[in-house]
């Protein structure tokens, strides 16, 4: 068993949990988490004894986001534009990474899932989320796009028009919201959230394994064809995104000085 920072695994028969748990900071993905949790998904790839895995954050918050502190660094420590690139793709791995999993996937989502803290558990199969928990997408409102692959995704789960309101407007979704918009399957109580999605685990666990991986990956060949097509750059975008503004900052405070 390999021993990460911040991701523990406790497996239960045939039904895996996975927690990550940063100790703080909203709970939000530093560089750290994305590969430590990338890891065990491909870990999971050649896993016959294991037919379910949960995965949760903590009970303040499934995720806070991504690690702003860290990302404002990232031209300053990265490198090369070829190894900044590479550490912006990693979301985009880390999500694809479980979306492929042969095993039924549930997302336990607690408190807060904000930006990647979405982005996340729209690719595992099923979400349960609290009753007082929510949802926010903030990134059109900073000045860059939803990436790590989560836009098409989105869109298959909702619809244009409601995944152009999410992304755009920036409303905070709360539970009832988001169950009746089928971005989450199950409500749970708060406290209750991952005992729910332990049970729906189970129960997809108890059912013939190649059966069950079978129509998995069916389901998501006919569902998610065209996903990689439209969001093959959208790490790129963010980070000219985010170049772009601090050219603007740095532009703006020029003028201002002028």
């Amino acid at each position: 068993m390999v021993d990460y920072k911040n991701v523990t695994i406790e497996k239960t028969g045939a039904v895996a949990l996975v927690r990550f748990d940063r100790k703080g900071a909203r709970n939000a993905f530093n560089q750290e988490t994305i590969l430590e949790l990338t890891d065990v998904a491909r870990r999971f790839q050649d896993d016959l004894t294991v037919q379910a895995v949960v995965l949760t954050g903590t009970r303040e918050a499934f995720s806070g986001g991504i690690d702003l502190k860290e990302r404002a660094s990232r031209a300053v420590t990265a490198g090369s534009d070829l190894e900044l690139r590479q550490t912006y793709y990693r979301g985009v791995k880390l999500c694809q990474a479980w979306e492929d999993m042969p095993q039924i996937t549930v997302a336990a989502i607690e408190g807060m899932a904000v930006g990647a803290g979405v982005a996340l558990p729209l690719a595992l199969d099923w979400r349960v989320m609290g009753r007082d928990a929510f949802l926010y997408v903030p990134e059109v409102k900073i000045g860059i796009n939803l990436q790590w692959g989560a836009l098409p995704r989105l869109v298959t789960l909702v619809g244009p028009a409601r995944a152009k309101r999410i992304c755009i407007l920036c409303e905070r979704m709360g539970s009832a919201h988001a169950l009746d918009w089928g971005l989450v399957d199950e409500l749970a109580e708060d406290g209750k959230v991952v005992e729910a999605a332990m049970a729906l685990a189970g129960k997809a666990a108890a059912m013939p394994a190649p059966a069950v991986r079978m129509v998995k990956e069916a389901v998501n060949a006919t569902a998610f064809a065209l996903h990689k097509v439209s969001a093959y750059a959208d790490a790129d975008q963010s980070q000219l995104s985010t170049n772009f503004r601090s050219a603007q900052a740095e532009s703006d405070k020029f003028v201002n000085k002028g």
